[in-house]
């Protein structure tokens, strides 16, 4: 009953979040364009959970999570009279990346077999459930700043000087975070097929760098999002900053970080020998 309650709320919330930011004017059918891609993120993700329940697979997840990234960001310039150079290039940015990890994880989880988030998980429908309302959640919130700059249209006349160099480092840190993020990945990936590596952690590359170099890229490179959709904001739509700071929440003390760390203690018990070798 609490996992209903929580569903419920989040959607809720989502939707009056997308009303309270929805630029002026942008509306389909009468209604605020913004709470109602929110809306359609959750029913995306209800129908990937149905399916998933049906045959008893978490190998979509992931897909379902980027295809509905690329859907919102479609709708929202299906439905604007005339794209910005900000929407336009936060349109190309959001579904480049969402193209790339979304196929990267699909393939991954092919090969693996399973994603073992979901080993305990899917023992129990209302916690599945509750974790595909989450990534509704996560596409909702973390794809804001770049709905708000697609719907929020501004003649390219109107970019001042200031608002070019604005754009200017938000696609220069989108590229570096895009970059780091595609070669940590393949990088480990590369790491993992080789048989000899099996109960290792990385240490080479950009893993030598760093411990999570993917999910660095990762924040980056929709902190390169919201800067670029800087120019295209206004009044309380300035809340879509929330992007980046729900994806460093998410990474840091939600799920990303905190999994792995779990996970790595508990290979640490079962082959302490092998690990530290």
């Amino acid at each position: 009953m609490k996992q209903v309650f929580a569903i419920a709320m989040l959607i809720a919330l989502t939707a009056l979040f997308g009303l309270w930011i929805n630029p002026e004017g942008a509306t389909v059918g009468g209604f605020p364009i913004l709470p109602v891609v929110f809306l359609v993120i959750y029913g995306v993700q209800s129908v990937g959970f149905a399916h998933a329940i049906y045959r008893n697979t978490e190998h979509f997840y992931d897909l379902t999570g980027s295809l509905s990234f690329i859907g919102a960001m479609m709708a929202a310039a299906s439905l604007t009279h005339a794209l910005s150079v900000q929407g336009l290039l936060v349109l190309a940015m959001v579904i480049i990346w969402a193209l790339r990890l979304g196929s990267f994880l699909f393939i991954r989880v092919k090969e693996v077999g399973e994603d073992q988030r979901f080993r305990q998980i899917k023992t129990s429908k209302s916690r599945f459930a509750l974790v595909w309302t989450l990534q509704g959640l996560w596409v909702s919130l973390t794809s804001c700043a770049a709905l708000t700059a697609v719907l929020a249209a501004k003649p390219t006349s109107t970019l001042s000087p200031m608002a070019l160099v604005v754009l200017g480092i938000g696609v220069c840190m989108w590229l570096l975070g895009f970059a780091v993020e595609v070669v940590a990945d393949h990088q480990k990936a590369a790491f993992r097929r080789d048989p000899a590596n099996a109960g290792r952690f990385i240490q080479t590359g950009l893993w030598r760098r760093s411990r999570h170099p993917n999910y660095f890229g990762e924040l980056v490179l929709w902190s390169g999002v919201a800067i670029t959709a800087s120019p295209a904001l206004q009044g309380y739509q300035w809340l879509v900053w929330v992007s980046p700071l729900f994806v460093y929440l998410l990474l840091t003390r939600l799920s990303g970080i905190p999994t792995l760390e779990r996970r790595a203690k508990q290979m640490w018990v079962a082959t302490p020998t092998i690990i530290a070798t």
